[in-house]
């Protein structure tokens, strides 16, 4: 499992825009082995306010191959779908086999884009493709369906290998929530849909409206279809610009201007506020600037908690109508599709958003709706674009957590009743995290910490409903946990191994 990287003194670090940034958000310890392209930690920033530009210089309307139109791609899946070939198949393998047998992190894959080969991830057959699909990402329509991916001949911890792999000729790995998961598991947990302030519905089965992730290009892995509902539709937020500066002029200034209070639920580094201040469409940086759109209508309405407090104002009545007139025109000119097993989506978050309708698992044993999540950043002088954020020339960004730790209950358990399993499960192969966060336990440990726990003890019922193997793996989660402790607390034991 990736770390939840945390840091306990201050750094000064020069960003991008000049500026001189002294807090600690940024974490110049990370492990070499595990992030050898180094890593900045900075969660969810707002933007430089002062390289933001008013609605008047925004284009009228937006040309080139970033502006679609769902009628141009709907009934043509050969002009955004790409099947894999057998020969492409057997180049994954081959590369995610030899690096499962060289036993580093899953995070460790690193690569160099100047030249778009991976020493840790060789596709030499591929490269050429990936190269011209990573323009087409980032400049282009901003989308790709690949097809055939053998994960149910692979299974989960050789997919995970290979999806990654595949990643790494895209962008950095980026944390996708505040305890460092690089590798997002898409799966109904349970969780209540309505409690919007402190659950992400992509754990929920309910409908996502149309937004963009926090990250610079976000992909999904199908491993597990449901049995009703679960679809993709994609819309270019180009195309979207232009229909509401004929249609709505006014609606499209309202999302210019930085008045928007976007929810970090929590996910933050230390001295950090619970929200941003924000606008949802911008533009780039420089000359010729592109309009760049960032949306979650999830993280405006979750706000009321510090609204009613007045400590930031509630959603306007042109801020109400501006979100469902977005909504509403996303929805009319999107390109709807259905992810099958085996399906990879590549999506840039910069200028297409994306919705999910909502779905029906199958009922048990059969494998519920499943999809593997990679979000993946691109630094602007890699050519990613040029966003008015401190971050925006970063490798990686990775949201901190405020030093929320397991219950002090569960991590004594390990004691007896979970060690005594552990012992009597010690032959799996891997247990702890299937190189890298892959199994079950990663999304039942993010429910147990989570507002699931009540109370100083813990509830035995849970414990009742966990595999052999999710034991075991708690069981070293606890003592990586009481490691973690002891070398944060005694800096004589740091550097003492």
């Amino acid at each position: 499992m990736a770390p939840a990287l945390t840091t306990s003194t201050a750094h000064t670090i020069q960003n991008v825009s000049g500026k001189t940034l002294t807090n600690s958000r940024f974490n110049n310890n990370a492990p070499q082995h595990v992030f050898p392209d180094g890593i900045k930690t900075s969660g969810q920033l707002p933007p430089i306010y002062d390289q933001l530009r008013p609605y008047s210089t925004f284009p009228k309307e937006i040309t080139g191959p970033t502006v679609w139109k769902s009628e141009d791609y709907k009934d043509n899946p050969e002009r955004w779908t790409h099947p894999f070939e057998d020969v492409e198949i057997e180049e994954l393998g081959e590369a995610a086999d030899a690096f499962i047998k060289s036993g580093r992190d899953l995070t460790g894959i690193a690569k160099v884009v100047a030249v778009l080969i991976s020493d840790d991830f060789p596709l030499p057959k591929l490269e050429r493709f990936l190269t011209s699909m990573r323009t087409e990402l980032l400049s282009g329509k901003g989308f790709i369906l690949f097809k055939k991916f053998p994960v149910q001949q692979w299974g989960l911890h050789k997919s995970a290998v290979a999806y990654m792999g595949l990643g790494t000729y895209l962008g950095y790995f980026v944390s996708q929530n505040g305890k460092g998961h690089v590798l997002g598991h898409v799966k109904d947990l349970g969780e209540d849909a309505t409690a919007i302030d402190r659950v992400r519905i992509y754990r929920t089965n309910a409908r996502q409206y149309f937004h963009a992730d926090d990250s610079d290009v976000v992909g999904l892995l199908c491993v597990a279809r449901a049995l009703e509902g679960g679809e993709s539709d994609i819309v270019s937020s180009h195309h979207v610009w232009n229909v509401l500066q004929r249609e709505r002029p006014d609606v499209a200034e309202t999302l210019t201007q930085p008045i928007w209070y976007f929810d970090r639920k929590g996910e933050t580094s230390k001295g950090q506020e619970d929200w941003i201040r924000t606008a949802v469409f911008y533009l780039e940086t420089g000359p010729d600037g592109r309009v760049y759109s960032k949306w979650d209508p999830y993280y405006i309405r979750s706000l009321t908690r510090f609204s009613d407090k007045g400590l930031i104002p509630p959603l306007s009545p042109a801020q109400e109508e501006a979100a469902s007139v977005l909504e509403e025109t996303c929805a009319r000119l999107s390109l709807h599709m259905i992810l099958e097993v085996g399906d990879i989506q590549f999506l840039s978050n910069c200028h297409v958003l994306h919705a999910r309708t909502a779905y029906k698992d199958y009922a048990p044993p059969a494998p519920r709706r499943h999809l593997m999540r990679l979000w993946l950043a691109t630094p602007e002088d890699e050519g990613g674009w040029r966003l008015p954020f401190e971050d925006c020339n970063e490798k990686k960004r990775v949201c901190l957590s405020r030093g929320h730790k397991l219950p002090k209950d569960m991590r004594l358990l390990g004691d007896e009743y979970v060690k005594s399993e552990f012992r009597a499960h010690r032959d799996v192969e891997n247990p702890v995290h299937i190189i890298g966060f892959l199994t079950e336990w990663q999304m039942y440990a993010q429910q147990l910490e989570g507002d699931s726990w009540r109370g100083e003890h813990m509830d035995r019922s849970k414990i009742d409903k966990m595999s052999d193997q999710q034991l075991g793996q708690m069981y070293e989660l606890m003592q990586t946990i009481r490691k973690q402790e002891l070398e944060e607390n005694d800096p004589e034991h740091q550097g003492s191994h």
